[in-house]
């Protein structure tokens, strides 16, 4: 009996350093204390020793905060993140025109078009892209902005029907809903009507991000454009189909790594709408320019929009004090150097077009006031003496489709402010009017 309960003991103790050994937790709670351990070091470094060796690189090249000393290149905190702003156009136009992959762009949650992408990735999607922006295939286009515009025309026609009274008209919702049927026109041609959807949507998601939708609705589009092009039913008129025709002719071969995904179709769509969305003497001048070029009842075409200096003047300056993009951010994704400062990988630069556009030591001292005589010899001399141009618009171009909508509303309406207007550009994402735009609008004879 003795032995036995000696025995049955023993087994006991071996049993639980058995199941003792099965769970190593002297293991378990050193794996704890790493992943701990690494976890503070990670929060310290992104919280602490990373700003202060960053802030010690800016510091020694001579930046300072901008806080009480007003400079063209100075430096905030954003949290742990050094935000430099520069506002020197010269150095403006280089972090613009950087392809080397030098400055990482903000990704947008609007869309993911060229403007987004770096790299290989930007090079494959713009060789795609631009044969669909190439001018003879934008002048196919014409119709569908004339359209558009004279839809408008007419339903402001009927507003002020009998000619005699001024009616009073919020033009900003106006204006929305002629650049939403534009783009879905012009991007989308038959399927206009998903494509003013899509307007609607990406309007909505700029406040809450509604992109279920918007990618169900373009990737129908988009299947829908293929089977066109594949059956030779499509007419490729559209931006989609010349984009899609292009992207097939880049897949030939059999190198489907050549062209672009259905994703990055859509991402590209998208950009097309985010991209969109963007005094009386000039106006009696500009007036007589469109009058003498296309008559009171002429549809304006490519050569003839081509030529209105006048309204193209007046379209710069309207650039130039509303900037449709107040401001840009990108970060270094790699050390670089500009205008003598060498900045570190983890930089975020600002650049404040808007500012820049009302710098009195970039256009002088009349900076803030509407002077479209200043684009008179074209963008290069328009900033005065200053080497490179200080004119950075949302986009290049020739700006058909404004001036064409323009050209429209200045053969038949002459227009003033009204007196309920109230002068209060709001950076929303996109520069736009605080409150309305209510314009008082009469019929010419």
């Amino acid at each position: 009996m003795e032995a036995s309960g000696v025995i049955g003991r023993l087994l006991g103790v071996a049993g639980g350093d058995a199941q003792a050994a099965l769970f190593p937790w002297k293991q378990v709670a050193l794996c704890l204390c790493v992943v701990a351990a690494w976890s503070v070091v990670r929060a310290l470094e992104w919280a602490w020793w990373r700003p202060r060796r960053l802030g010690r690189a800016l510091r020694s090249q001579g930046l300072r905060g901008s806080i009480g000393r007003p400079s063209k290149t100075s430096f905030t905190w954003f949290g742990p993140v050094p935000r430099v702003t520069i506002a020197e156009p010269e150095l403006v136009r280089e972090v613009l025109s950087n392809k080397f992959g030098h400055f990482g762009r903000l990704q947008r949650m609007l869309h993911h078009g060229v403007s987004s992408h770096e790299g290989e990735k930007w090079a494959k999607h713009r060789r795609i892209i631009n044969p669909a922006f190439h001018v003879e295939k934008l002048k196919r286009m014409l119709p569908a902005f004339a359209a558009c515009c004279s839809d408008l025309v007419k339903r402001w026609e009927g507003l002020v029907a009998d000619g005699k009274l001024p009616c009073e008209v919020d033009v900003w919702p106006e204006m929305q809903n002629l650049t939403g049927d534009v783009i879905a026109r012009a991007a989308f041609g038959s399927s206009y009507l998903e494509g003013r959807r899509i307007f609607q949507l990406q309007a909505e998601q700029i406040h809450l991000v509604i992109a279920t939708e918007v990618h169900g609705i373009l990737k129908g589009v988009v299947a829908k454009e293929e089977d066109a092009l594949r059956t030779g039913r499509a007419t490729s008129d559209d931006l989609l189909g010349l984009l899609l025709e292009s992207n097939m002719e880049h897949c030939r071969g059999g190198d489907g790594k050549a062209g672009i995904t259905t994703d990055d179709v859509i991402g590209e769509c998208k950009l097309f709408y985010f991209a969109g969305m963007e005094t009386t003497s000039w106006q009696d001048r500009a007036r007589e320019e469109v009058l003498r070029v296309f008559g009171s009842g002429g549809t304006p075409d490519y050569d003839g929009l081509s030529r209105l200096r006048i309204v193209t003047m007046v379209l710069y300056e309207v650039l130039r004090l509303y900037t449709t993009l107040p401001a840009l951010q990108q970060q270094t994704n790699k050390p670089v150097e500009l205008g003598g400062v060498r900045y570190p990988v983890g930089v975020m630069l600002v650049l404040p077009l808007l500012c820049i556009h009302h710098d009195r030591d970039v256009w002088g001292p009349d900076a803030s006031e509407f002077r479209p005589e200043r684009f008179a010899e074209g963008i290069a001399k328009a900033s005065g003496d200053v080497d490179v141009p200080a004119f950075f618009p949302f986009g290049w171009g020739p700006r058909t489709c404004a001036k064409m909508g323009l050209a429209m509303i200045l053969q038949r309406f002459k227009f003033e402010l009204s007196p309920a207007y109230t002068h209060a550009p709001f950076p929303h994402g996109l520069l736009q009017p605080e409150h309305t735009a209510q314009v008082m609008l009469r019929r010419l004879p």
